[in-house]
């Protein structure tokens, strides 16, 4: 009975070594070999590799010697180390897949396992990019493959998560393709408007980069993109969803309304493959409102329909203005390696046509990611680069202004709307065309046409992003990662309004608005990774902990202007601008913040089904001059494993697992200069205006 209960405990070690093994990515460290082995018998270090019926590794496999109390569980490549002499057996066994006993022959061996109908466990990615098994954890995590992200392609993938993770509310922009994406995870938290979520690119925090929604009834022209919308959805391995603030307690501040994971793709060993993804979509509007075409124009001229009762019902329909919208995703990647180095390249382009004339998204992405082990696999060096280039064009806007939707769905029932399609008329007078309007009602509505190809909001984008990681494993139970990211984007906006706009956006000439924005990120990070089993008697603990720091300094600039032209229709130049009234508007601003950071967790497992975590983080914020301190706890047991382990039998029962926990989290404030009180300089006088109050300060 006794050891019928030890190989049961070993067998349930296997499971967690998800969990117990994620970080390090190294081999567990076989139990001693027994003594009074010698000579031709004389136990020596086997490897191998447990492998599925799909060439995949098997992760967490139990491996035991046969007649022999030495085991060990393989890691997150399948690998495993143990001691055994030749000639000897090994029993290899995993849930979810049938036994096999494999003879040493003092070859590294190659072990394939055949999955049977039971369901196996889960491993999810966490915090820091650490795979871990599910049902380990006293947190909520949700993860979705990458394949399901595939299947109704978005140009930001973020929108395709939609319905895939519970308690998450995800609301795709108005502004068209490419457009940023809300994403909140179980209820608002702030009243100061930012409930937006953290993501993190392969463990590390991603700058968001939102661009400013256009607000209110008037509000022009909307911008678009987040941290998410210029990621090609063929680089994603999978992604996981950090919905509780315990989840997401190691990154602080900036997690406190919750993480989306990313883990992207690298290279695989001993294959050869190249993956062609396309996809096409086609768009139209779904709902629009009912519109009455029984009454005219109240008088000529006149934008109202509110007169007398037409003869013949009117034909018009707005729907008439829109047109089909396509987008056309194409994505190629290439995959090769061997077991010492694995590369991955892919190239991507996204070119979309949006419902409404002129509005237009072109987003080009090229990956490279090389992953090198050596020093006897002790060393793994990953290198990684991103690049997305876009260029978007009249993106749609929300008010009133700009927009073409306000003329199209107010147009006179009874009127005809084509000969708006005519939208510029040749003026003799001023030897070029003009917007044909024929009304004059309400100064901030023009032909929509001209709107869609006269007001032109050009925005170009680029961003680089590079990494460097490197992972030393000391020992198969500790090993010590450094990684550092640089990400910079460089943002162009303009807007051109031809001359014949209305006067309320432009002169007689036109208008003409540049703003320049840089953004950068350097992330460094450092941190201890501990993953050890301990057997006790016929049990066993398990401890997987984290000791690390990290050091985020973002600067950001923005230096443009915007003004209406002067003496030559059209010409969109800075010499051209009026600079002498308050049609003229320039911008330039800079700064920078940094967040320093020392965090720790662990998590104690016994018997793998009860578990214990513990996390702790202080953060020291340019935005604040003192620290603050954050912390979480939470207790899990898996009810299932633990009525096995005391031989009860619930065949009815298939899962069960409670948890609880409590943490800390906050946001830190969203301007950098609150705790630095300064006054505003009167630029004519020179001297400080006290009645009117602004912050500056420099890291």
């Amino acid at each position: 009975m006794i050891e019928k209960m030890r190989f049961k405990f070993h067998h349930l070690a296997g499971l967690l070594a998800v969990a117990a093994l994620v970080a390090g990515g190294g081999t567990a460290m076989a139990a001693p070999v027994p003594q009074g082995q010698s000579g031709a018998m004389q136990a020596s270090t086997v490897t191998g590799q447990v492998l599925d019926e799909n060439g995949d590794p098997v992760i967490g496999a139990t491996v035991s010697v046969k007649g022999a109390n030495v085991n060990a569980v393989t890691d997150f490549d399948g690998r495993f180390s143990i001691n055994a002499s030749r000639g000897a057996s090994l029993i290899v066994s995993y849930v979810g897949y049938g036994t096999r006993e494999v003879l040493v022959d003092g070859k590294t061996l190659t072990i394939d396992l055949k999955q049977d109908s039971q369901v196996l466990n889960e491993v999810v990615v966490t915090a820091l990019g650490i795979k871990k098994e599910a049902k380990s954890l006293s947190y909520n995590v949700q993860q979705v493959e990458g394949d399901a992200l595939m299947r109704v392609q978005d140009a930001n993938f973020v929108n395709s998560l939609a319905g895939k993770v519970a308690g998450v509310t995800i609301n795709a922009s108005a502004t068209g393709a490419g457009g940023s994406s809300r994403v909140v995870m179980r209820g608002a938290k702030s009243i100061n408007g930012n409930n937006n979520v953290l993501y993190v690119v392969d463990g590390i925090p991603m700058q968001n980069l939102s661009s400013e929604q256009p607000e209110g009834i008037f509000a022009g022209a909307g911008q678009t993109g987040d941290a998410t919308s210029n990621i090609n959805p063929d680089d994603i391995e999978s992604v996981s969803a950090l919905t509780g603030p315990s989840a997401a307690a190691l990154y602080g501040a900036n997690a406190a309304n919750g993480v989306i994971l990313i883990t992207t793709k690298r290279g695989r060993a001993g294959r050869v493959d190249v993956t062609y993804n396309g996809s096409f979509q086609f768009s139209k509007p779904f709902v629009l409102p009912r519109f009455q075409n029984q009454y005219g124009p109240s008088e000529t001229g006149s934008y109202f329909s509110w007169g007398e009762k037409l003869a013949t019902p009117s034909d018009y329909h707005p729907a008439d203005f829109f047109q089909t919208g396509t987008s056309i995703a194409n994505s190629v990647s290439l995959s090769t390696g061997s077991d010492k180095n694995q590369t991955y390249l892919s190239l991507g382009a996204t070119n979309s046509q949006g419902i409404i004339h002129s509005n237009n998204y072109d987003r080009y992405n090229v990956s490279v990611r090389n992953t090198t082990n050596f020093l006897n696999d002790r060393m793994t060096l990953d290198l990684g680069y991103m690049l997305s280039a876009v260029k978007e064009q009249n993106m749609i806007s929300q008010g009133q202004y700009h927009n073409p939707l306000v003329p199209v769905y107010l147009f006179p029932a009874g009127d005809d709307f084509s000969k708006l399609g005519y939208y510029e008329r040749y003026d003799t007078g001023r030897n070029f065309p003009v917007q044909y309007w024929p009304y004059n009602y309400d100064i901030s509505m023009e032909n929509p046409y001209w709107e869609t190809e006269r007001e032109r909001f050009v925005n170009h984008k680029e961003r680089h992003q590079a990494t460097v990681s490197l992972n030393w494993r000391i020992t198969p139970w500790l090993d010590i990662t450094g990684r550092v990211k640089y990400d910079k984007s460089s943002d162009k906006y303009e807007e051109k309004f031809f001359a014949s706009t209305n006067t309320l956006y432009a002169s007689q000439y036109g208008h003409y608005g540049l703003r320049n924005v840089s953004n950068r990120q350097l992330y460094a990070e450092a941190f201890a990774k501990f993953n050890k089993y301990f057997y006790i008697a016929d049990g066993h603990l398990s401890l997987n902990a984290v000791l690390g720091t990290s050091f985020d300094q973002r600067d950001n600039s923005i230096e443009g202007f915007s003004g209406h032209l002067k003496g030559t229709a059209n010409k969109f130049t800075y010499a051209n601008v009026e600079t002498t009234n308050s049609t003229f508007k320039p911008v330039q601003s800079s700064y920078r913040t940094q967040l320093q950071s020392v965090y720790a967790t662990a998590q104690v497992g016994a018997q793998s089904f009860i578990y214990i975590d513990v996390t702790a983080r202080n953060d020291w914020s340019s935005k604040l001059e003192k620290s603050y301190f954050y912390w979480s706890a939470g207790l899990s047991c898996v009810w299932t494993d633990a009525l096995k382990e005391l031989d009860i039998e619930c065949d009815w029962l298939n899962f069960f697992k409670t948890r609880i926990g409590y943490s800390q989290v906050g946001n830190e404030p969203g301007e950098p200069f609150l705790t630095r009180e300064t006054y505003a300089i009167n630029p004519s006088t020179g001297l400080a205006e006290v009645s009117t109050c602004i912050c500056s300060a420099a890291v």
